[in-house]
């Protein structure tokens, strides 16, 4: 008898919960015809935004020219767009040739990864993080050591304890800002103390900024690559949130800092581009358009538009409940909210989510999903309008209530 196919053992360490287990039997139950709410992805379009139509018109108009392979880093279009984009923002010393166009950002996290780390080497990833992050250093012989963002910090790092996590094994630090799950925006303190940390440690910053434009009331974006000098800093971005082009797959990453330091790294990423011949030709001619043009996520952030609408809404309702909490998000398109107290020997993060989505038909991501030493959190996207949410909320307030 023929033996078993089994995986590779490297991927034990690989974790992505958010389209796991709980998603799966969601389908399960969608087939046997139950509506599902799901929430458990950021993903704009099933929401109902629409990508700008000046960039729909954008890849059209060039479909002509996204049929033949394009250079490994991208179209120079779109490159040199992100290049007036990083300038505009005060980041000096870049050219096209340090722009990496990729199928997402997903796709370069994990070129940027292999290209970096050799057996065994760490990278100090933040809990919680968006797990991609974590998944791919694991896959790339890596070992990812994570530095705690505390929610009694308001989910911002405590950078003396991040030091004191370095080892002669670290390689490289990342910074998911605004961040996903937590919407914490990173203020220019805690930015500075963390481009000083990887200066003195001589750490590569890995910046993930593909939330950058949505911050609400006075949360400030600061891009971290306008703090460094002496580092390399990569920054990732691209069109899927602020653009509402997820299924464009088009995202971008850029060197800067002490560029001389990078070359051989550089060279590396070059390899490793060229080794899956290009990424995704027709929506990278979405990007000059949407970097040169009106900022339409402007009006979906602000006071009155839709995205500020509903974050507000999970704000007030988590207010009125007597069982969850909330630090209030100052970024991104989520919610990570805490279960009270009173179901800590009753409940966890797990057990919850699938009670909510097998008796009462709401799927959310729990919070240890997001590599966090605690599990009495889940996460929600804030995308869906305020009916829709007021009626996750009741789903929510039916299922603890039998608990408390």
């Amino acid at each position: 008898m023929a033996s078993q196919i089994t995986s590779s053992e490297v991927l034990r360490d690989v974790r992505y919960e958010i389209r796991g287990q709980l998603a799966n039997r969601a389908l399960e139950l969608e087939k046997r015809g139950y509506e599902i709410i799901s929430l458990n992805i950021g993903n704009p379009g099933l929401f109902g935004f629409r990508t700008p139509e000046t960039m729909r018109l954008a890849m059209i108009e060039n479909l002509g020219q996204a049929e033949p392979y394009c250079h490994q880093k991208g179209i120079f279009p779109a490159r040199e767009a992100v290049v007036m984009q990083q300038q505009n923002r005060g980041i000096s010393g870049i050219s096209a040739d340090e722009v990496f166009i990729g199928n997402g950002v997903s796709e370069l996290i994990d070129l940027s990864l292999r290209a970096l780390l050799n057996p065994g080497d760490e990278v100090l990833v933040p809990s919680p993080d968006y797990p991609l992050w974590s998944a791919a250093v694991a896959l790339n012989g890596g070992k990812a050591v994570h530095y705690q963002c505390s929610p009694d910090n308001k989910f911002l790092p405590d950078v003396a304890a991040l030091e004191a996590q370095i080892s002669s094994a670290t390689k490289a630090i990342v910074v998911i800002n605004p961040n996903n799950p937590s919407g914490a925006v990173y203020d220019s303190n805690t930015l500075q103390a963390i481009v000083s940390l990887a200066e003195k440690h001589d750490l590569l910053i890995m910046s993930d900024e593909i939330y950058d434009q949505m911050v609400y009331d006075d949360a400030e974006f600061i891009p971290l690559a306008t703090l460094v000098t002496d580092a390399v800093c990569l920054t990732f971005s691209g069109l899927s949130k602020i653009y509402r082009a997820c299924g464009y797959r088009v995202g971008w990453c850029v060197f800067s800092g002490d560029l001389e330091r990078a070359a051989e790294y550089i060279h590396g990423m070059e390899l490793l581009s060229a080794l899956r011949l290009c990424s995704n030709v027709p929506g990278q001619w979405a990007v000059q358009t949407a970097l040169g043009g009106f900022q339409s996520i402007d009006g979906l952030v602000e006071p009155g538009g839709r995205l500020y609408q509903s974050r507000q809404k999970v704000i007030e309702r988590v207010a009125e409940s007597d069982y969850l909490h909330l630090q209030t998000p100052m970024g991104a398109m989520y919610a990570f909210l805490r279960l009270d107290e009173r179901f800590a020997d009753k409940l966890d993060d797990q057990s919850f989510a699938l009670d909510l989505l097998e008796n009462h038909h709401v799927l959310v991501a729990p919070g240890s999903s997001f590599n966090t030493p605690y599990s009495d959190h889940f996460r929600i996207t804030t995308l869906p309008d305020t009916d829709s949410l007021d009626l996750v909320f009741d789903r929510i307030e039916t299922c603890l209530e039998q608990y408390s």
